[in-house]
């Protein structure tokens, strides 16, 4: 059996031959550095935290509805700083949070200014960023409920039209409806979604969804999104592509909150939804380092503690999962991004299962997958040497690359696997 690591060699990596010119010549003979600057691969992360961050209101009490994003709600700004800077030496990909019901608490009052700050805050630094959420039936207005069906669904196309529309070239990755298969039936408490579901089908919630994104941008990247990892998800996913709906990507959560799910089972699982041939993004993904959710919860939501402390052995346990779970994602060409529910602790359901502790400190998960994503799968600067053509070669990972000799510097891009044949072409 063929061994993760060399899975991820095979698939992640190319085996360059890099032509380096200054005015149309090959530069031969010559000693260059070169170094990576970033990874093909999307590793994401939530960038909730940020949202404060971006919009400079550290000093601001963080309201209730607000509570449970994230840790930096009421941060001393150095600490946010911090927090910014460790999420910036990881991730390269972010998440905002666009759920409805605090998004746009008053009809017509959406809180477009902010996200839009932060949204520019991680594109000002090379990061792109996805929208979460257009279409779910959690975390829905309660200006919806006096609606009619008919005004419900007009108010929720309205609503997709009108955000996608408005970060369009900020925000062009969006998860465009999140979790239809329970949707229909879901029974905790009365929302709108749920109604046009039962009333329509799940199929027909999914083209609203997709059809009023596309609409407001053709070129954006949809996402059918579902925490479902059973048949009845796979069987939504034929029902909504035999109907014509075009998914871009599908998103598989995985949250762990009662154990790493292993090696195994997520290939399984990866397997079963690749059959489809398309892109497949871990759109939630968490590892506590405390005391494991007891097996008997079905609904995640449903576990309420006073306190659930991150412990040391907890620690050592997730960061040998953070890499086992990671080396399995990348060892799977269909994988294409996995995202991170929270950088730091405290964040969802109060549970342990950030790679920072509460008081900014670094977890051992952090620097394990530090250790790959910057470390064993990163190329820091190496001094090489190009040959009589101008040709330097190397096995690297796919992204981009710099190679410089003294203040001239040029850029490229590894972008497939296998051989990879570019030019670099020096300024100056």
């Amino acid at each position: 059996m063929t061994s993760a690591d060399g899975l991820i060699k095979h698939h992640r990596t190319a085996d360059a031959t890099v032509t380096v010119t200054a005015g149309g010549t090959p530069l031969a003979n010559r000693q260059v550095t070169v170094a990576q600057r970033g990874h093909k691969f999307l590793f994401g992360c939530i960038g909730f935290d940020m949202i404060r961050l971006a919009n400079g209101e550290l000093a601001v009490p963080q309201s209730g509805a607000e509570s449970g994003l994230g840790s930096l709600g009421e941060a001393p700004a150095a600490q946010a700083e911090h927090i910014a800077g460790l999420w910036l030496e990881l991730f390269n990909f972010a998440t905002l949070p666009f759920y409805w019901g605090r998004f746009e608490r008053e009809r017509g009052h959406p809180d477009t200014a902010r996200l839009r700050k932060a949204a520019q805050w991680f594109v000002d630094r090379g990061v792109p960023v996805k929208g979460h959420l257009l279409c779910w039936h959690t975390s829905q207005p309660d200006w919806l409920l006096p609606l009619s069906n008919q005004e419900i669904e007009a108010a929720q196309r309205a609503r997709i039209r009108r955000d996608v529309a408005e970060f369009r070239g900020l925000v062009d990755t969006w998860d465009a409806i999140n979790e239809a298969v329970i949707m229909p039936i879901f029974d905790k408490y009365d929302n709108g979604l749920t109604r046009i579901c039962l009333a329509n089908g799940r199929i027909a919630t999914v083209r609203m969804a997709f059809e009023s994104a596309r609409e407001a941008n053709p070129s954006a990247t949809l996402l059918l999104n579902d925490f479902d990892m059973s048949a009845a998800y796979e069987c939504l996913i034929e029902g909504v592509l035999e109907a014509g709906i075009k998914i871009d990507v599908l998103g598989l959560q995985s949250h762990m909150h009662q154990g790493y799910w292993g090696e195994e089972k997520t290939l399984r699982i990866i397997d079963r939804f690749a059959r489809y041939g398309l892109p497949i993004h871990f759109t939630e993904s968490t590892l506590v380092s405390g005391h494991l959710m007891p097996p008997e919860i079905k609904d995640l939501n449903d576990y309420k503690v006073g306190e659930w402390p991150t412990t040391p052995d907890g620690e050592a346990r997730q960061a040998d999962e953070m890499v086992r779970h990671y080396k399995t994602l990348l060892s799977h060409p269909a994988v294409e991004a996995s995202t991170y529910w929270g950088l730091s602790d405290g964040g969802w359901l109060g549970a342990p299962s950030g790679l920072v502790r509460l008081d900014g400190s670094l977890k051992p998960s952090f620097e394990a997958l530090r250790g790959l994503i910057k470390g064993e799968w990163w190329l820091s600067p190496t001094e090489m040497a190009t040959d009589g053509e101008g040709r330097l070669r190397f096995n690297g990972f796919l992204g981009d690359y710099e190679v410089s000799v003294g203040e001239r510097k040029a850029s490229f891009r590894l972008d497939k696997k296998g051989a990879a044949k570019v030019e670099a072409r020096l300024a100056g």
